[in-house]
């Protein structure tokens, strides 16, 4: 089986990595075009190019895949199945029906759900408890083709955006290899969408990170879980930006008499150990946070280089 695969960030990096494991002949690559990154700017390959250059693997990275010019090349190509995972761009009805196999998408949640991009951070901001993939061919809408399989797992409590990003890397690759069998053999079944199931989610955004601690203490709890590593949680400290990676809901109903009149985002306690913020119902404590122009460390480390007082306020972007 010949095949061209097709993706760009490290969930997709780890699921080529799974197919070059097997007996599948990958004739290239194709992903996106370089991108500039870090403070310096400079101009940095999609990991899934870099496992390509590795195996020594065609990589193409067209501006646009629909371009005539690109659909042309795949026709020389020729692949028997495309695979995808994580691309970034919507394939046209061209390339959709040049494979004979057709084309196999890895969507890291269990449609009809979750369509659309970052479903893996979403599930643990809505406080969903069971996620998965799905391995469908693709069509011409977005996430909506038939499903050949999916895989399902538990969202632990305190499942992260990135330890979650890694088991579903692990899952999806070993769920593409068997369905590639079931379609090589013959035996796979297609079965449709439920689009009344159906929900889209939005991109993630850096700006999404900024935390409102008048909502409710378990929202902030996972949103913090939610967005670590990327774009990460943060708030402000006397104008400085602290982001917050390790938290959890606090309770404590002396300590919650004790900060009834206090504004949201105050410090009501600091123990040499964490912080504990009010918010819109319980308290939030802080176990591992980073300021600006400093590393990520553990509150009990951070509060001993810095002191921080009850009444202080977090939130504010202004000394």
């Amino acid at each position: 089986m010949k095949a061209v695969y097709m993706g760009t960030p490290e969930i997709a990096a780890s699921i080529l990595e799974t197919l070059l494991s097997s007996d599948i002949e990958i004739i290239g690559v194709v992903t996106q075009p370089d991108k500039p990154k870090g403070r310096g700017k400079e101009m940095a390959f999609p990991p899934v190019k870099e496992v390509a250059l590795k195996h020594q693997i065609p990589v193409y990275q067209p501006r646009r895949v629909k371009e005539p010019e690109f659909v042309e090349q795949l026709k020389v190509l020729a692949p028997d199945i495309i695979l995808v995972a994580a691309f970034g761009q919507i394939l046209s009805k061209d390339i959709l029906d040049l494979p004979p196999l057709g084309c196999i998408n890895v969507h890291a949640s269990l449609l009809p759900k979750y369509r659309g991009s970052a479903p893996i951070q979403w599930v643990i901001l809505n406080g969903e408890e069971k996620t998965g993939v799905t391995i469908m061919k693709m069509d011409v809408g977005c996430d909506t083709g038939d499903m050949i399989m999916k895989k399902e797992i538990d969202i632990t409590k305190d499942e992260t955006g990135g330890s979650l990003h890694d088991k579903l890397a692990v899952i999806g690759g070993e769920a593409l290899l068997e369905a590639i069998e079931l379609i090589k053999n013959g035996t796979a079944t297609y079965t449709k969408q439920d689009d009344s199931q159906s929900t889209y989610i939005k991109m993630l955004s850096k700006e999404m990170g900024r935390i409102d601690f008048s909502n409710d203490a378990d929202s902030i709890e996972r949103m913090i879980r939610g967005l670590n590593p990327w774009p990460s949680a943060y708030t402000y400290y006397k104008g400085k930006t602290l982001k917050l990676w390790s938290t959890e809901v606090f309770s404590d109903p002396e300590m919650m008499k004790g900060a009834e009149e206090a504004k949201f985002g105050s410090i009501v306690n600091v123990t040499k150990e964490a912080i504990f913020v009010k918010t819109g119902d319980k308290l939030l404590k802080i176990n591992e946070l980073q300021l600006e122009g400093k590393k990520k460390m553990l509150t009990s480390e951070f509060l001993r280089g810095y002191q921080l007082n009850v009444g202080d306020i977090l939130g504010s972007s202004e000394n």
